[in-house]
């Protein structure tokens, strides 16, 4: 757009109006001024800013920090709470308790305050947490507390200029349709945030909440071994000091933290993206566990939800693991330690279906479901153990129904420990693994876009013209709508999960390439033909998206 609408122009002074926040009208103002006086740039920032507002999904909001209905600011905050509190009390949970916390990301003590406002505002028995913590600490808080609501001001691993919105329902679980809907229907009818009522004097807990969490935390290990060195990082997140004392708490003393990364910090300096997935997220991280000579690398994402795991291999080169792989790694701990006497593990998907080959050897219950911690922690009773392979892992289900960073590192030095001990280590345990239930390698290709559409036309294009063959291989293709967006190709023991991230501008591929193995003398073998195979079948998915 290169020319400023009156109807552009309108729309943009009435949010300036209604804005509580003097920056951010201010800045508005001057975006504003610079498109009346003909600024092209200017005239399309401010179309971007005004396009909003933004998508209240299953997993809330998310979006930049910046003035504006299409962004994460003051205002909408506001009015999506009072969407919120509209809500919960059209469900009948009016004057009940809602848990708020918040991360250390640009804007979010001003968001937390102002969605705690609003809440009291409108008759909730509102708590807020102490300080910035791990987003567990809501979803652990909420459960707790027997509250109707969490709320966690965060963006989780997102780039540094944005910030998020995350909400938990009365079950302590990330909603689900049609709450989303529901919930942004109840902000569109929100009035301006400047007509919002707010009250200041929401209830500030004190150092219970975690105190309790910790403790339940210290009760996840299953072993009594705790000779285990570990290096750790929160990637300039929250979770540094939780981490550190959670594994304190289980027994695990010697623990060295990339000194980095440990602070919060919103800029997240040392990192392209904060996210332990992305290429040198955990450089420092690795060279920390060189130095210190650790047994195990341990990398939060900055809420502290995700977790990821690095390992010394034979030769002492370090690498981090994938997500299937400490996911199949925890949950056949947890399945051969569990005193459920019918337990159920569910992943995603698009994560490895090595965990369903794992349960049914263990004679326990598999469910597969849609990507999203909201679908996995409702995937059934007696619920043990969840994982998706983007690093999300639930190892305490009874306390904590999300992703849990914390208490899955602690279960993961656990068994680190109790390996080492034996003489073991988590890559021995990781071939056992493929010679009793074969290989399973996972890649991932990711196309980021900065036009949204493009992954409508590329997922309408391969709907519309599905591959044949891919690394040489007959596969077939399955449409998941109207379930889910998303398309699965499969055949010769080759998958490959094709859908548009619901948190990222990225059109996601998840590989994967599954080979038996007849004996452990024939491991390594069949280990380089999937590798092999699995390298092809990228080259093809990759020429897919061209």
């Amino acid at each position: 757009m290169s020319r400023l609408t009156p109807e552009l122009r309108d729309r943009a002074i009435r949010w300036i109006a209604d804005d509580v926040d003097p920056a951010a009208r201010q800045e508005l103002q001057a975006v504003l001024a610079a498109a009346m006086n003909g600024a092209s740039d200017a005239v399309t920032d401010l179309a971007d800013r005004m396009a909003g507002p933004l998508e209240f999904g299953t997993a809330g909001l998310r979006g930049p920090v910046r003035a504006g209905p299409n962004g994460m600011n003051t205002a909408v905050v506001v009015r999506t709470t009072a969407g919120v509190a509209t809500w919960l009390t059209a469900h009948g949970q009016a004057g009940r308790i809602v848990v708020v916390g918040r991360d250390a990301r640009h804007g979010s003590a001003e968001f937390a305050t102002a969605a705690a406002e609003v809440l009291h505002a409108a008759g909730f028995d509102v708590r807020v947490l102490p300080r910035p913590l791990p987003t567990p600490l809501v979803a652990f808080a909420t459960k707790h507390l027997g509250a109707a609501a969490g709320i966690q001001i965060t963006a989780s691993h997102n780039p540094p200029a944005d910030n998020g919105y995350k909400l938990y329902d009365d079950v302590a679980i990330q909603i689900v349709p049609p709450a989303d809907a529901e919930i942004e229907a109840a902000i569109a009818a929100a009035p301006g945030a400047i007509s919002v009522p707010r009250k200041p004097g929401a209830t500030v807990l004190g150092d219970e909440i975690l105190d309790e969490y910790l403790y339940r935390v210290s009760q996840v290990p299953r072993s009594p071994h705790r000779g285990l060195r570990i290096a750790a990082t929160a990637l300039h997140g929250v979770g540094a000091e939780v981490l550190r004392e959670a594994l304190s708490r289980a027994g695990f003393t010697d623990v060295h933290l990339v000194a980095e990364q440990s602070a919060p910090d919103a800029d997240f300096p040392t990192v392209s993206f904060p996210n332990p997935e992305e290429p040198g997220a955990t450089d420092l991280l690795l060279a920390l566990a060189a130095e210190v000579d650790a047994d195990l690398a341990i990398a939060l994402d900055p809420d502290a939800d995700r977790c990821a795991v690095g390992v010394p291999d034979a030769t002492g080169e370090w690498r981090m693991l994938r997500g299937d792989e400490t996911g199949v790694l925890l949950g056949e701990y947890v399945l051969s330690t569990t005193s459920n006497p019918d337990p159920l593990v569910a992943t995603t998907i698009v994560s490895a279906a090595m965990l369903g080959d794992i349960a049914r050897a263990r004679g326990a219950r598999y469910a597969e479901t849609l990507t999203g911690f909201k679908w996995l922690t409702r995937s059934g009773e007696g619920l043990v153990f969840a994982y998706e392979e983007a690093l999300g892992l639930c190892v305490n289900p009874d306390f904590v129904r999300d992703k849990d960073g914390i208490a899955a590192a602690t279960l993961a030095c656990d068994l680190a420990a109790k390996l080492k001990a034996e003489g073991r280590s988590l890559l021995d345990e990781l071939d056992r693994l493929a010679v009793a239930h074969g290989v399973y390698v996972t890649d991932q290709v990711s196309l980021r876009v900065t036009d949204l559409s493009v992954r409508g036309q590329l997922m309408a294009r391969l709907r519309k013209s599905p591959p044949t063959e891919l690394a040489g291989a007959a596969v077939e293709m399955a449409d998941l709508l109207p379930e889910t967006d998303a398309l699965r190709i499969a055949g010769g023991g080759l998958r490959v999960v094709i859908r548009p991230s619901g948190t990222e501008p990225k059109l996601k591929c998840y590989l994967q390439v599954t080979r038996p193995v007849p004996d452990e003398a024939a491991l390594a073998e069949v280990r380089v033909d999937a590798t092999s195979t699995m390298a092809a079948l990228r080259a093809d998915v990759e020429a897919l998206l061209a």
